[in-house]
């Protein structure tokens, strides 16, 4: 064999055998102080229980006895049930609310090993929907979905439509992102990316998560304290990483795209001008494909209305609510 093959396939074999040997044998450091949630949440936490894993919640407003439509909140990819506390605050003046961690975020708790579904899965968070509106006695709801919320929201609508009234959708990820491209889903689990795959995802936490976060505002001095504690709060649950992972492994790209004629119920599409996440061109565009959809688009805004702009947010569903009949 020729010398200059021989060095190539030595040099070839080196650096497959680095990609499949490196990533068992690298050292993993232990992530110090985690506790498990519940004592991360402390003994006033609100839990709701669903298959195999306990779901950190508010529920909060009068419980009506006359039917009267309630809301749910549901939060995007990295986030949890503070971000909507203004809003939330506002709209249980005179109806029953529910917001929850879902699973993989907040302080929820981080299952990794369960009986049942999948409880990262998007089929299974959308059963967690309806869950949750039992736990708070809601027998209807306006569904307010914030980013990758945003489709949970909508499937929950169609799988449940006696359940949903209305959907208030935030800068929803309908048109990207969803997960890993289906041809690549098995190598998300090879005894290789399961061991690295949460170190991948505690990039997310510490500086990177805080500048992600940041780049999510129009202006990040608006950015409140309490805010950004609750995002710190997150990394202090046991095995936060580990649970991450499961939840990007379980993660598929969303088709409800290809659905929008079914939901004809009346939705509410709100955008901020400068999301730089979801652009708001794509806001429009579902909003326009929509059967019966208004859209609100707040300026001087980005990606986190309900936490930035949350006066004008409000002031939108107050008109958009009044506006419409909720079947």
């Amino acid at each position: 064999m020729p010398f200059r093959i021989r060095v190539s396939l030595i040099l070839l074999a080196v650096i497959i055998g680095s990609i499949v040997i490196l990533p068992l044998v690298w050292p993993i450091p232990r992530l110090e102080g985690l506790q498990p949630a519940r004592i991360v949440a402390g003994p006033e936490a609100t839990w709701i229980e669903v298959p195999d894993v306990a779901l950190h919640a508010r529920i909060d407003g009068p419980v009506d006895e006359t039917d009267a439509v309630g809301v749910v909140f549901l939060h995007g990819f990295g986030s949890n049930l503070v971000s909507f506390a203004v809003v939330q605050d506002a709209l249980s003046v005179d109806r029953r609310t529910v917001a929850y961690d879902r699973p993989g975020f907040g302080l929820t708790e981080r299952v990794l090993d369960w009986q049942g579904d999948n409880p990262y899965a998007p089929g299974t968070q959308v059963g967690h929907v309806i869950e949750a509106m039992d736990a708070a006695g809601i027998e209807r709801a306006v569904l307010m979905g914030h980013s990758a919320g945003g489709p949970i929201a909508m499937e929950a609508a169609l799988a449940h439509p006696d359940r949903v009234a209305g959907l208030i959708l935030i800068g929803p990820a309908v048109y990207r992102g969803g997960g890993a491209p289906a041809w690549s889903r098995f190598l998300l689990s090879t005894p290789q990316l399961e061991r690295i795959g949460p170190l991948l995802m505690r990039q997310l936490g510490g500086a990177p998560g805080e500048n992600l976060l940041q780049s999510s505002y129009a202006d990040p001095s608006r950015l409140q304290p309490d805010v950004q504690a609750a995002y710190r709060q997150a990394t202090t649950v046991e095995d936060w990483d580990r649970a991450l992972w499961e939840l990007v492994k379980a993660s598929r790209a969303t088709t409800i795209g290809e659905r929008l004629d079914a939901l004809t119920l009346p939705i509410l599409v709100a955008t901020g001008a400068q999301d730089v996440i979801v652009p708001a061109e794509e806001s429009r565009q579902l909003a326009s494909e929509l059967p019966n959809a208004t859209l609100l688009e707040l300026d001087d805004c980005g990606h986190q209305p309900q936490e930035e702009c949350a006066d004008a947010f409000l002031e939108g569903i107050d008109a958009w609510w009044g506006s419409v009949t909720l079947p």
